[in-house]
């Protein structure tokens, strides 16, 4: 019987969906990048060091950064300045080169929404301008730290609005700097917005098809973190980006992953996953995503709350933060919670809102 209440809700979904989104969701559906970088045909065809370079749509990341530990400086540089877009999205280079390169390709584009991004000081690990434009942030010292966060966005986040002023605690990289701050800057913390996110609360938000394209992302940007000698990261997943890492949790290289404000993360729990980190989830009272139906029917939906008891999470405590952007926000027990994963405290975790 409650199976079948179930699938009598999930075809209410379905059909609300797409009765009420399709007339106007089809003009803001949005095409997922991608492949390999930008330039990598040319990249392909260079062959100033008398070998082939590693293919960027073929090569592992690990491929990748032993090729370029046999590289001396020079050749090092010179790849960098002749191929910069390849260089600075290329999984498994030196991290320090990926900055520089894209620095130059951010330059080097002369628009004027993508500009700030090159102002100093600022560690740009991954730009790519197709599309709405995707672009990953560094936080601190990624190649020195012990410790790694990975935030991973939700619906509406492309270049132009990672870092926007407004809402700062529902972007990328204000939610990157409020969890660095919160470690008391020990831990390396990277805005990724890697991948093609959903326009609004349409078809895309409603279906799986952009999440499973950054999932495939996701993983081999984490793998590339490893072949590069980072740490191990904590994945921190937001809304949509719970999808995301719901479908990479498999492949991710990740100590453990929290989701926040979860539509679901097409696994019927914790075990479906199939997954070694340690998964934990937080939603707050007041957090809107508790309105959508935790169901999954004809492709639509993301199946069950991660939050529920029933899902097998560890519950992360989120009493006071507010809505659907406030799990960030410096003070909230959640930020506090997050803080300590991000530390690999777990323990402390569990226990950080407890007498609140």
């Amino acid at each position: 019987m409650r199976r079948y209440k179930r699938t009598l809700v999930a075809a209410a979904l379905a059909t609300t969906v797409v009765g009420g989104t399709a007339g106007w969701a089809s003009g803001s559906a949005q095409q997922a990048v991608t492949g390999p970088p930008p330039g990598s045909a040319a990249w392909r065809a260079d062959g100033s060091l008398g070998r082939a370079l590693p293919d960027p749509g073929s090569a592992s990341p690990y491929e990748v950064a032993s090729f370029f530990r046999t590289l001396t400086p020079g050749q090092r540089a010179d790849l960098t300045r002749r191929h910069p877009s390849v260089v600075g999205n290329l999984d498994g280079v030196p991290v320090a080169l990926r900055y520089e390169a894209n620095a130059l390709t951010i330059r080097a584009a002369h628009d004027p929404r993508f500009g700030r991004l090159a102002a100093p000081g600022r560690r740009i690990l991954a730009f790519d301008p197709r599309g709405r434009g995707q672009v990953a942030e560094v936080y601190g010292d990624l190649a020195a730290a012990r410790h790694v966060a990975v935030v991973v966005p939700g619906s509406d986040i492309d270049a132009g609005s990672f870092d926007r002023a407004k809402d700062p605690y529902g972007t990328p990289a204000g939610m990157a700097a409020s969890l660095r701050t919160a470690t008391g800057d020990r831990t390396a913390v990277v805005a990724w917005a890697g991948y093609t996110t959903p326009v609004g609360v349409g078809l895309d938000a409603a279906t799986g098809d952009l999440a499973e394209a950054g999932a495939r992302r996701l993983a081999r940007f984490t793998q590339g973190l490893a072949a590069a000698g980072a740490a191990e990261p904590a994945l921190f997943c937001h809304s949509y980006g719970s999808v995301v890492c719901g479908l990479a949790a498999h492949e991710v290289n990740a100590t453990d992953i929290v989701v926040l404000g979860s539509p679901g993360m097409r696994a019927d729990d914790v075990a479906d996953l199939r997954t070694e980190a340690r998964v934990w989830a937080a939603k707050d009272p007041s957090d809107w995503i508790s309105k959508v139906p935790n169901v999954e029917f004809a492709g639509l939906g993301h199946g069950p709350d991660p939050a529920a008891a029933e899902f097998g999470a560890r519950r992360v405590p989120a009493a006071t933060a507010e809505g659907h952007t406030g799990y960030f926000v410096p003070g909230t027990d959640s930020l506090r919670a997050f803080a300590a994963i991000a530390q690999g405290s777990a323990a402390q975790a569990r226990t950080t809102g407890e007498g609140r």
